[in-house]
């Protein structure tokens, strides 16, 4: 799989499954790296789209999470 931003990391652990918790550290990381807010937008929506593992494996799509 090849990550979007890989230069771009996201510490997950300690979100406990909370999803917008997940969603906001990664749309902070994505802008704190000056990713144009039209990608931004796109992982967001690609993001809710579904379930809660759907939410992960997107987020590792776009970031290096760890």
């Amino acid at each position: 799989m090849n990550i979007q931003y890989p230069e771009i990391r996201v510490r997950l652990s300690g979100t406990d499954g909370n999803a917008f918790a997940i969603l906001g550290k990664v749309q902070k990381a994505m802008k704190q790296a000056d990713v144009p807010a039209a990608k931004v937008n796109e992982f967001m929506d690609e993001a809710t789209e579904g379930d809660y593992d759907h939410l992960l494996q997107t987020a590792m799509k776009w970031v290096s999470v760890s």
